[in-house]
């Protein structure tokens, strides 16, 4: 009896044995093949290609943060000009500007935190609102350039804006009387004036 069973044990292992030995034969004879028409790819030129330009990119990025960081500094008096505060300040007004409020609200109780003012990221919105047609939804950068300028300047105005404003006459300085706005074109003219009241 102890011998049937050894023989049925026996059996049992060689079939599964069998089984397995198939099976991997037949996952080789499929990876081979994907292999072989894949080609051989020289991964490691590639790689060490690409290494040294996402090196020097990522280099150039941090200092460019870094610069920006010093010049938010220099030119803002207080706590807003404080790395923290622009780091998430100019975040918050990124995320409101791409309408992702829930998070915007999340950062901004981090701003509070750490006491950072409040009315410059009200000021440094209003400010990138101004300058809504000149941001290409496209390319990040156009946003992130111009969020960091509202940030170190919220009374920016848009280049068209000034450009209009310097080219209007300034007022002469006297009794003289303050430059009236141009009449609007009347429909047609009447041939008869209107009786006065």
């Amino acid at each position: 009896m102890r011998q049937r069973v050894f023989e049925l044990r026996n059996a049992g292992l060689r079939q599964f044995a069998a089984t397995l030995a198939v099976s991997s034969l037949l996952v080789l004879a499929g990876l081979g093949g994907a292999f072989a028409q894949s080609g051989n790819p020289a991964p490691d030129q590639g790689k060490a290609a690409a290494q040294p330009a996402d090196a020097a990119k990522d280099a150039a990025q941090a200092q460019r943060r870094t610069d920006e960081f010093a010049e938010a500094a220099q030119v803002i008096s207080g706590p807003a000009g404080n790395p923290e505060c622009v780091w998430l300040g100019r975040r918050v007004v990124r995320l409101m500007w791409r309408d992702d409020l829930d998070t915007a609200f999340r950062h901004l109780d981090l701003y509070d935190r750490f006491g950072c003012p409040g009315g410059h990221i009200q000021a440094a919105f209003r400010c990138l609102t101004r300058f809504g047609g000149q941001i290409d939804p496209k390319v990040a950068e156009t946003l992130d350039s111009r969020v960091h300028a509202c940030w170190i300047n919220p009374a920016a105005q848009p280049q068209q804006a000034a450009a209009s404003a310097s080219q209007a006459p300034a007022p002469t300085t006297g009794n003289s009387q303050a430059p009236q706005p141009a009449a609007s074109p009347s429909p047609a003219a009447s041939p008869t004036p209107a009786p006065q009241k």
